[in-house]
């Protein structure tokens, strides 16, 4: 099993899409986080919705920060947009996804932006069960 934190800036849109997107792929082979450096309030209302559609509720999810203790749980970090606000922590494997913050886009950007993290989820769970 192998834990993987997502992180972007807000922990609003990119990451929460990417944990949930994670955790459903994985069934449970492997555990997913996501954390944000500056936390949002709440998910983005555009994420929520797009995520909807595929059965995944987040409207009860709550930005939560990246600390360095949430880091060193990982084995994979995988960063989008936070830069060199993410701490480095030695032995973990850090991946960098550029994918557009999806915060104040049109819903079908949105869904673009989703299917491209669901995409790459899928990639790195195959990579982690070879």
């Amino acid at each position: 099993m192998s834990n993987v934190l997502f992180v972007c800036l807000q922990n609003a849109g990119r990451s929460q899409m990417s944990q949930s997107l994670f955790e459903r792929a994985a069934d449970g082979a492997h555990e997913g986080r996501s954390a944000g450096t500056t936390p949002a309030d709440h998910v983005h209302p555009e994420v929520v919705e797009v995520m909807g559609e595929l059965g995944i509720d987040l409207r009860d999810r709550t930005p939560q920060l990246l600390t360095r203790e949430t880091a060193e749980w990982a084995d994979v970090v995988v960063t989008m947009g936070c830069g060199d606000a993410c701490p480095f922590v030695p032995a973990v494997r850090y991946i960098d996804w550029e994918l557009q913050d999806p915060s104040g886009q049109d819903v079908d950007r949105v869904r673009r932006t989703r299917d491209e993290i669901d995409r790459r989820v899928r990639a790195l769970l195959d990579e982690l069960d070879a």
